[in-house]
């Protein structure tokens, strides 16, 4: 019977991982905490609906101006020092935040402006380490090691994070805030353990002229079939999905009569989902083809809304939210991993931060066209638009994804060598 840690960090992803991994779910958890925090401290200093929006909006903005950027930074230096280094001034940033709570100086101004400072750094955090895991295990293993990333988000940033930063607010604004401190600086010290990791060579110029890295990224991104198609269903899916995400509490609360608190446990509905994914992906890799699973999640996804759209019951809401959480989940693990395996070490910080705007810019989107929808024809309206949308979508990448699952990565000799692991073992 294998122990409780080989079960979720199995010994041969190798020790770099486990440091990886528990400094990613201790960050996760801060980040859960302040997810229920910022928005409480808004709402208790403001009761414009506008400004409140506004510290949600402070999450999306950063990606859309910097996030290409931080995958050019990512690409050319240390990127376990610029995970360091940027997690370090998120808690620099959220400790002047406390000071001006403390002291009774703060203001809804002060809040939204470290709240896109804090932003910014998380972009360059996310960016690089979303570079790590493919440095650090061979790259069969890469689906076992982003299923346990992702458990992390869930159960920290999901799960228990936004009730423990709603009851430290009740405690006091400033509570949820130094717990938020305490995790992001573990954080770094954990991931500081990591054996220092390779610093990607500078890109020589060209005719004469210097080297453009963004340009080059997207260069690349625009001659790989598999890799680009699997950004673009991201953004499509993302801009649908995003279409009745942007009114789920007005559905939730007005049209299903739940409440707020019904409200709330449809999130958690979602968590619990995807932490039985979670148990059960190791078994479906092994004995699913990721093209087929990849097709199965994508059809959930239209099956979804469509049920979304026709059901009045909030037993059928929760039902439905958990098996979102469970497919989400799974096509979260397999993309980011198809990914991971098909881009050059030297190029993971750019592909994965136009998969991030990618991300983000659907999210805008979508929450756009779905509160005009809403506006215009009822809170069901969106539901339907996403419907038709990811149904078209789909039919479209129908037959690419058998080639997106199946494409091999084109890499180059220093590439190609596997993360050495016996450096890692305990």
């Amino acid at each position: 019977m294998p122990s409780l840690g080989e079960l979720i960090a199995p010994r041969r992803l190798g020790r770099d991982f486990r440091w990886l991994l528990s400094s990613s779910w201790t960050s996760n958890l801060g980040d859960g905490i302040a997810l229920s925090a910022a928005p409480l401290l808004l709402a208790s200093l403001t009761s414009s609906p506008l400004l409140v929006a506004a510290g949600a909006m402070m999450q999306f903005l950063p990606w859309l101006l910097f996030g290409l950027f931080a995958g050019s930074v990512a690409d050319h230096h240390d990127r376990r020092r610029l995970v360091m280094i940027a997690n370090g001034s998120r808690a620099v940033l959220v400790l002047a935040l406390v000071a001006f709570l403390v002291t009774g100086q703060v203001t809804v101004w002060i809040v939204l402006a470290a709240a896109f400072l804090y932003g910014t750094a998380e972009v360059f955090a996310d960016t690089a380490g979303s570079t790590l895991l493919p440095m650090l295990v061979r790259p069969s293993d890469l689906g076992t090691g982003n299923a346990r990333l992702q458990a992390g988000f869930l159960v920290g940033n999901q799960l228990a994070g936004p009730p423990l930063g709603a009851f430290l607010f009740a405690a006091g604004s400033f509570w949820p805030f130094l717990v938020q401190i305490l995790c992001v600086s573990l954080a770094v010290v954990l991931i500081s353990r990591i054996a220092r990791t390779p610093v990607p060579e500078k890109e020589a110029s060209r005719d004469g002229r210097p080297p453009r890295p963004i340009r080059e990224g997207l260069a690349w991104l625009a001659g790989n079939a598999p890799v680009r198609t699997l950004v673009v269903i991201i953004l499509v899916f993302n801009v649908t999905w995003a279409a009745p995400w942007g009114i789920l509490v007005l559905y939730a609360t007005d049209y299903l009569d739940m409440g707020p608190v019904g409200y709330g446990a449809l999130t958690t509905a979602s968590a619990l989902g995807g932490i039985l994914a979670t148990l059960c992906f190791g078994w479906l890799e092994r004995h699913v083809s990721f093209a087929t699973l990849m097709r199965v999640c994508l059809t959930l996804e239209v099956l979804m809304h469509l049920a979304f759209a026709l059901t009045t019951s909030p037993v059928v809401a929760f039902a439905l939210m958990f098996g979102f959480g469970a497919y989400a989940f799974v096509w979260g693990t397999i993309s980011t991993t198809v990914r991971q395996r098909l881009v050059p070490l030297s190029l993971q910080g750019r592909i994965a931060s136009v998969n991030m705007v990618g991300v983000f810019g659907g999210l805008v989107i979508g929450q756009l066209i779905g509160g005009l929808l809403a506006q215009t024809w009822g809170l069901t309206a969106p539901w339907w638009f996403a419907f038709v949308g990811s149904a078209l979508a789909l039919l479209l990448v129908w037959r690419s994804i058998s080639h997106i699952a199946a494409a091999r990565p084109m890499l180059s000799d220093e590439d190609q060598e596997s993360p050495d692991q016996e450096s890692n073992e305990p």
